[in-house]
């Protein structure tokens, strides 16, 4: 009996092992392709920004075309919300609320890309972070240059954008405190009803504006 279970004591290690052997290259090829996409996703954008000719509502579509697909806007909603108030929601509310979210952000972003004068962007290697990944890139002009951190997350087997850090500040975070003063003093309903207003929130830019 002792040894039976000594095998499979040995067995369920040497188990464990290999599994852990198998999985770390895994994460480097992952880490290794998240970096790529960045990169890829940002050289687009950038071609796109640089291209004069184009008429600004084209490029817009263009460029949500390159950047929709990576990111997880439904997660981005539900985290900005917090857990508490997205359980209250019915689901209508938070169907509303999910739309309006990913509307306003995408409008904050294209807003903000008519800031763009030329400056080139640098990215830095993936970095695993526990089971995540972080993209960290630099908008880099003559005189400086100015940190965003991209943050992904797998889910169904692809790895997806959860947060954008810029100058330190998350996007996430940034939605959430100017969130949490209306749901506390008129709760959902004032909060979907601003949302519902273009312009009412923003976000975080590498140029502090």
């Amino acid at each position: 009996m002792i040894m039976k279970k000594t095998w499979i004591g040995f067995l369920t290690l040497a188990l464990v092992f290999l599994l852990g052997t198998f999985s770390r290259p895994a994460l480097a090829d992952d880490t290794a392709a998240v970096q790529k996409l960045v990169q890829v996703k940002i050289t687009q954008v950038i071609d796109l920004l640089r291209d004069k000719k184009m008429a600004k509502p084209e490029r817009n579509k263009r460029i949500l075309d390159v950047v929709v697909p990576i990111f997880d806007f439904k997660t981005m909603a539900q985290l900005s919300l917090g857990k508490k108030y997205w359980t209250e929601m019915t689901p209508a509310q938070q169907a509303e609320f999910s739309e309006l979210f990913v509307k306003r952000l995408q409008e904050s972003y294209l807003e903000k890309l008519d800031l763009y004068t030329d400056e080139d962007v640098a990215v830095d290697e993936a970095v695993l972070v526990k089971s995540r990944i972080h993209v960290r890139s630099f908008l880099v002009s003559k005189t400086d240059k100015k940190e965003m951190i991209y943050k992904f997350y797998q889910v169904d087997e692809q790895w997806k954008v959860y947060d954008v850090e810029i100058l330190g500040v998350s996007i996430v975070q940034t939605y959430r405190s100017q969130f949490d003063g209306l749901l506390k003093s008129g709760g959902i309903e004032p909060l979907l009803a601003k949302l519902r207003v273009a312009g009412s929130f923003t976000v975080p830019t590498a140029e502090g504006k």
